[in-house]
C-alpha cells in the first residue's frame, strides 16, 4: 500500500505539475498523462477526494467492494480510506474524463466547514454506492467545480480561501440533496433491499444458535447485503422512516412477543435465546418499545 500525505506528492505520482495551492487541487481527469510503470497494489490519501469522472477500462477497489467508473458518478473519499485502481484489459485503451477535487483538511482548518464536513454520511459510503447524477445534476456539480477551478488558478489573495470554502459547502449540500433524490427515485431497488433486510433478520432470529452468535449488529446486516452501514441506514430511513438498528429492534421485539405469548419459557430463557447476555438489557429494551415489561405483556396477553 502506498500512502500519499500531500497533494503535491500525488500530483508527482500522476506526472502533473505541482498544485497551484499546496492544500487544494482541481484536476481535469481528461488531461492526465498516461502512466508508465507498475501501479501500487492499493493507495490511501491523507486528504479528501471528490470526483465526477468516467474511467473506461479501469477497475477499482474501494474497501472490500469492486467498482467500475463506466457511468458518470459523484464519489467521495475521506482521508485514510484505502482504494486501488487497475487496468481491466491491457490490450484496450483507457478512456477518461471528468474532474476531481483534492482537499487537505488543513485548508479548511478553523472554518465552520471543518466541523460540518465529517457529518456528511456519504464519506462512509462505498464506491458502488456513489451518487449517480442526472445530466442536470451533473451540470450543477460541474459548475461549482469550474467556479472553484477558476478561483484556484487565479492569484491567491485573502478572498480566495473563503470563496473556495463557500463553493465546497455548496457542492456538499447539493450532493446531500441529490443523494436523497436517489434514495427516493430508486424505489424498486430500495424496496428489494428492504425485503432482503426483513428476510435476513427473520432468518437470523429463527436460527438455533442465536445464543452463541449474539444480537445482530448494523455492521453485520450491512455486510450481508454488501452495503456500507450508513448507506443502508439512510436508505431504510427514506423508505420506512426507521434506520437499520430500529429494524433490528422491531424484528427482535416481534420475536420476543411471539415467544412470550406462545411458549412457557421464562423471560430469562427468552432473553438468552434472542442473543442477550444480560436479562435486564432485554427487559429494558422491551419496555422501551412496548411500554410494558415482558411479564406485563405476557399477563395482558393471557
Amino acid at each position: 500500500m502506498r500512502r500519499f500525505t500531500t497533494i503535491g506528492e500525488f500530483h508527482a505520482f500522476l506526472q502533473l505539475p505541482p498544485p497551484e495551492h499546496p492544500l487544494l487541487s482541481v484536476v481535469d481527469v481528461g488531461t492526465l498523462p498516461p502512466r508508465e510503470g507498475e501501479e501500487p497494489t492499493s493507495m490511501v490519501f491523507d486528504f479528501y477526494s471528490i470526483g465526477v469522472k468516467r474511467l473506461h477500462n479501469v477497475r477499482g477497489q474501494y474497501g472490500q467492494h469492486p467498482f467500475d467508473f463506466n457511468e458518470g458518478v459523484l464519489s467521495f473519499m475521506a482521508p485514510n480510506q484505502v482504494f486501488s485502481l487497475a487496468v481491466a484489459d491491457p490490450a484496450q485503451k483507457i478512456e477518461k474524463s471528468g474532474w476531481v477535487v483534492y482537499l487537505h483538511p488543513d485548508f479548511i482548518w478553523n472554518t465552520p466547514l471543518a466541523k460540518t464536513i465529517p457529518q456528511y454520511d456519504f464519506w462512509d459510503y462505498s464506491l458502488k454506492e456513489s451518487l449517480f447524477l442526472s445530466s442536470k445534476e451533473e451540470a450543477t456539480i460541474l459548475s461549482i467545480i469550474f467556479a472553484m477551478q477558476q478561483e484556484y488558478v487565479s492569484n491567491i489573495d485573502r478572498f480566495s480561501k473563503p470563496i473556495i470554502v463557500s463553493h465546497l459547502e455548496s457542492l456538499l449540500q447539493y450532493a446531500d440533496r441529490f443523494y436523497h433524490r436517489q434514495f427516493l427515485t430508486r424505489e424498486k431497488a430500495n424496496h428489494e433491499v428492504l425485503e432482503r433486510v426483513e428476510t435476513l433478520l427473520h432468518d437470523y432470529f429463527n436460527r438455533d444458535n442465536v445464543l452463541e452468535t449474539g444480537l445482530p449488529t448494523v455492521q453485520y446486516v450491512a455486510e450481508c447485503l454488501h452495503l456500507s452501514p450508513k448507506y443502508l441506514s439512510n436508505l431504510l430511513r427514506m423508505v420506512t422512516g426507521q434506520n437499520t438498528q430500529q429494524h433490528i429492534h422491531a424484528r427482535l421485539i416481534a420475536k420476543a412477543k411471539e415467544k412470550l405469548s406462545t411458549t412457557t419459557l421464562t423471560v430469562s430463557e427468552i432473553a438468552y435465546q434472542l442473543g442477550f447476555e444480560h436479562v435486564p438489557s432485554f427487559s429494558k429494551l422491551f419496555k422501551t418499545k412496548t411500554n410494558l415489561s415482558p411479564q406485563e405483556f405476557r399477563a395482558s396477553f393471557n
